[in-house]
């Protein structure tokens, strides 16, 4: 057993601002060493994710009391019974869903969707149904499998990608989310040919990255679409090349009109239900839908069903941005590497462990890109 520091959420839905309210708060926790096909992290880095601000702030229910974070990268420290493929002191990234690769969603070669990852994560267990986290006997539930706001972490084995000792770990976080979720979803759900026209609607973590997909994908025309001035800034030093904002009168007409009936491919990162029919309208006739925001469960979403058919309109999902992670982050490091991909741009500020909760009001406020922690 292993004694850490965690961030700890025991109650959601406390009033922002979260620096007065502290819903969470940094505990000594005790850390089981890791079981069969399991391995135990040392946490590097962290990135705050409005994934998790959803379950602070209680719009995303999840079991409690929890330690949060899902965007997190470290080093091996030990390896549990069947791990054969790692060593201690390997640099690793956390994914957020653990595959089985037995059931029917990973022999389809779609780990994102598998369906005991899905089961567990949903319990706030590990893969193999256990809790390693406990404070005072109480067993404390992980996050997404992974739990990065942490000294350390134990995690199922398919919820690691190795990476190579040459990329620095704070940079290496942000792809066990942000850039996976919104790189894939251009490049893998939508498949976004060179030449495109591209719209984004929401520029947070996953947004901004949904950028850089559509530049590295050769998109000739990219639009952003939000509410705040400073993130639509930052979409076009990223690459954007038209900006728009959502909350005018008319905007959805307006998108239509600059480009001609609408885009090829329209993506809505947001994670609201507006954000999602403001995407749809703005898409053309023929073209494709894809969201990519976690909303609150209960949100509904309606189209003219009419449109379906007579304008041969797609609206896709993506989850995780339809990625095989084993496979696409060390490609998507590889563009890193290259200069093809500058994921480093998208953090904006860093933060300590004990600076959490302030981090999530600068999170909350839309002021921020990528919000880095350092354990």
């Amino acid at each position: 057993m292993t004694r850490i520091r965690a961030a700890v959420l025991r109650e959601t839905g406390l009033p922002s601002p979260f620096a007065r309210s502290r819903p969470l708060q940094i505990e000594e926790c005790e850390l089981d060493a890791p079981g069969a096909g399991e391995v135990l992290v040392r946490i590097r880095a962290a990135s705050l994710c409005h994934s998790d601000l959803s379950v602070v702030d209680g719009s995303r229910p999840r079991v409690m009391p929890m330690v949060l974070g899902h965007e997190a990268a470290g080093e091996v420290i030990a390896t549990g019974e069947g791990v054969n493929d790692l060593a201690a002191g390997d640099k690793v990234v956390c994914i957020f869903v653990p595959n089985c690769g037995h059931c029917a969603r990973c022999h389809e070669g779609r780990p994102a969707l598998c369906e005991p990852g899905a089961q567990a994560n949903l319990a706030g267990t590990l893969l193999g149904g256990a809790r390693r986290l406990h404070m005072a006997g109480s067993p404390l539930n992980h996050h997404l499998g992974v739990s990065g706001f942490a000294e350390a972490a134990v995690v199922s084995r398919t919820s690691l990608v190795k990476v190579g000792a040459d990329i620095e770990l704070e940079t290496a976080a942000l792809f066990g989310c942000a850039i996976i979720t919104g790189v894939g979803a251009v490049l893998n759900t939508a498949n976004v040919p060179v030449g495109s026209s591209v719209a984004i609607v929401g520029a947070g973590g996953v947004g901004l990255s949904c950028v850089l997909g559509a530049v590295l994908a050769g998109a000739r025309r990219i639009l952003v679409v939000d509410l705040n001035r400073k993130k639509l800034a930052f979409a076009e030093e990223l690459g954007a090349t038209d900006v728009f904002d959502a909350g005018v009168d008319n905007a959805a007409a307006s998108i239509k009109e600059a480009t001609g009936g609408g885009v090829d491919f329209a993506f809505e990162t947001a994670g609201a239900a507006a954000a999602l029919a403001l995407a749809y309208q703005i898409t053309r006739r023929g073209g494709t839908t894809v969201t990519a925001g976690l909303p609150n469960p209960n949100h509904q979403f309606s189209i003219p069903q009419i449109s379906l058919t007579a304008e041969e309109r797609t609206v896709k999902g993506s989850y995780m941005g339809s990625c095989v992670p084993q496979r696409d982050i060390p490609n998507y490091i590889a563009m890193f590497q290259q200069g093809r991909l500058p994921v480093e741009r998208l953090v904006t500020h860093r933060i300590k462990l004990d600076e959490i909760n302030e981090g999530f009001d600068l999170l909350a406020s839309g002021d921020a890109g990528r919000i880095l922690l350092t354990v």
